[in-house]
């Protein structure tokens, strides 16, 4: 049985009180959140790689074993309403961040344009730049990173 969403609930309700549904529902679908980071320990910065989690498929932008994909990638983080605050390097476009902030979803986000490609002609999601890491040696990471953010 599928669970309705509520009437816009992102205005409503806080990331906390969302269902299940709700919550995947706020995702934008951009695949930003698996590109690959590396922390550097000495400078407290984050380096952003467009290198993407082998599980992201970077034309759907979408996992391609969501279901299992803890099992299949260990480090792969589950986001949650508390790792939304501290995830400061997620985008500022993020619809998890924008409602954890208090904004408003962008006009071009799924559950206000009823349009899951218009992220993707908005140039908002990896599709297009990313490379799975599959494709990409260890050694050759550091090659790939595009943008570095402090970590505070």
């Amino acid at each position: 049985m599928e669970t309705a969403l509520r009437e816009r609930f992102w205005e409503r309700y806080s990331l906390e009180e969302l269902t299940p549904p709700e919550w995947e529902a706020l995702c934008d679908g951009c695949g930003q959140c698996c590109l690959l980071k590396l922390h550097d320990d000495e400078t407290q910065e984050l380096a952003i790689l467009n290198v993407a989690c082998r599980l992201l498929d970077t034309h759907s932008c979408q996992c391609s074993d969501y279901e299992n994909r803890f099992e299949s990638v260990p480090d792969c983080t589950q986001l949650t309403p508390a790792l939304v605050k501290e995830f400061t390097w997620l985008p500022q476009t993020c619809g998890y961040r924008r409602v954890a902030e208090g904004r408003k979803l962008a006009g071009w986000h799924p559950l206000l344009s009823n349009d899951a490609e218009r992220v993707h002609r908005k140039g908002i999601s990896v599709r297009g730049f990313a490379v799975s890491q599959d494709e990409v040696p260890e050694r050759q990471l550091e090659e790939h990173i595009i943008a570095v953010l402090p970590m505070s």
